[in-house]
């Protein structure tokens, strides 16, 4: 690891229906900040993880969420390289029975099922069908 902040792919799994929905901001599915126009990425994943509880945390307060708002996906793993290093791409769900339609539009993005994420950069697609998979089993 080069030391680069991890990314979060965010979704919901609805309980009842398994209906699953990523959340989407502007141009990015990648939480918060889109990855460079030269991202392309790793074909296997680095043996250290970062630990995901500080990146959960703080993506629950800038979402103005409660703490345990979220929860990683721990069977997801992928590494993303950029011109300025390695960086980790981390997968997790919000927690909630329904999805916090009301705070995420507060900051301008919306939920969306894989289906709507054409046009987002061809790494964002793959990293989406990866997260996909594993939440399919």
């Amino acid at each position: 690891m080069d030391g680069a902040a991890p990314r979060l792919i965010l979704f919901h799994k609805q309980k009842s229906s398994a209906r699953t929905r990523f959340l989407r901001f502007a141009d990015t599915v990648v939480a918060f900040a889109p990855l460079p126009a030269s991202a392309t990425l790793n074909a296997e994943s680095g043996s250290v993880r970062p630990h995901p509880a500080a990146h959960l945390r703080a993506a629950e307060e800038r979402l103005s969420l409660p703490a345990g708002s979220l929860e990683s996906v721990a069977d997801f793993s992928a590494d993303v390289a950029t011109t300025d290093g390695t960086v980790p791409v981390l997968l997790a769900g919000f927690t909630s029975i329904d999805p916090p339609f009301a705070a995420v539009e507060a900051i301008g993005a919306r939920f969306v099922a894989i289906t709507e994420a054409r046009g987002l950069p061809a790494v964002e697609l793959e990293l989406l069908r990866r997260a996909y998979e594993v939440l399919i089993g």
